[in-house]
């Protein structure tokens, strides 16, 4: 086993049930449970129904994590779990029970943000040195563009979105185009059938700072759909989906310019989006600068991610976070652990 603090992650903001446990910077165990299939009905998650499956996975998903990584509660170093953002409810079943075990076991507990901890699974790359970087997160529900010096410490938010997320957009483009909940993988298999310059979509705030707006292309395909009912829908799917891809890496390569830093991190469940992984590679190898993406199964929600930001916390002396501590449905990127 490599060397560093044995972090044991918990991951219940939204509907997955997720442990992961890490030592030091290598992944031992990262094990899922997830309860889309039965929000997919509704066309979203609904917030009791994640709550209560969080509630009897949660057992389960434990011992699985520490059986493939081959070790005991006793051998855990500290315990790190999302506090928020997120589903008030979710975030509750992940809280109270890393912070019993904390109090069973006598070990330290750690807060933590839940998009810091997109960011910080890259450093589950032990080949990559842990220097500053432009974070992009897209998720379903954030679209950020980060300044990353000391992920354990605090980050600079330089942008984000200020209405629709890409993920959130993705979504209501898939409803749109009668495609299967969650929208993002359901257009990105539809889009390879399509046409990417099929239709010229707009690409909100472009030319702006690094903030970003879906909305006015979420109405342009609405509006689109609604003139021209027989169009082709795959040439749809791929013409949004390269007007989303094309606004998230113009601003971030735009970041890493103007900032002098020669590496960008794109993290979040978008960013197993096939389009947006082979883009930012051609568009990075133009530029110089170093792309890191995690592996597709570190993009979604997951323990692995929160366990990494736990262990970078404690390795960095970041002091623990006080029993009884709050969860938040909102909480600002740039603390990423809970005091």
């Amino acid at each position: 086993m490599s060397s560093g603090p044995l972090v044991l992650g918990i991951e219940t903001s939204c509907d997955e049930t997720a442990v992961g446990i890490v030592c030091g910077r290598t992944l031992l165990a990262n094990v899922i449970s997830s309860s889309v299939e039965e929000h997919a009905r509704f066309g979203g998650v609904v917030p009791e129904i994640a709550s209560r499956a969080h509630l009897e996975a949660m057992p389960s998903v434990i011992e699985q994590a520490l059986f493939e990584s081959n070790v005991t509660l006793k051998d855990i170093d500290a315990i790190g779990v999302t506090a928020g953002p997120g589903l008030i409810g979710a975030l509750l079943v992940g809280t109270s029970a890393a912070q019993g075990l904390a109090l069973a076991l006598n070990k330290p507990v750690y807060g933590v943000n839940h998009l810091s901890a997109h960011l910080a699974v890259d450093a589950l790359d032990e080949s990559t040195s842990l220097k500053p970087a432009i974070g992009l997160l897209v998720s379903g529900g954030h679209s950020s563009i980060i300044q990353i010096t000391d992920m354990a410490r605090g980050v600079e938010v330089l942008g984000q979105t200020i209405d629709d997320a890409a993920g959130e957009a993705f979504d209501k483009i898939a409803r749109l185009l009668e495609l299967d909940f969650p929208g993002g993988p359901s257009i990105d298999r539809l889009a390879r059938e399509g046409d990417a310059r099929a239709i010229e979509f707009p690409r909100g705030l472009q030319d702006s700072d690094y903030n970003f707006s879906f909305s006015g292309l979420k109405t342009a395909v609405s509006r689109y759909l609604h003139q021209t009912p027989h169009s082709i829908r795959a040439d749809i799917a791929a013409s949004f989906q390269e007007a989303v891809v094309d606004v998230l890496l113009t601003k971030a390569l735009r970041a890493c310019i103007e900032r002098g830093i020669d590496s960008l991190i794109i993290a979040g469940g978008v960013a197993a989006n096939s389009r947006l992984r082979t883009e930012a590679a051609e568009r990075c190898e133009i530029a110089g600068i170093e792309l890191r993406i995690p592996p597709s199964a570190l993009c979604t929600d997951n323990g692995a991610m929160v366990a990494a930001i736990t262990s970078l916390a404690l390795s960095a002396g970041v002091a623990p976070t006080h029993l009884g501590f709050a969860t938040l449905s909102t909480a600002p990127l740039d603390h990423p652990v809970w005091a």
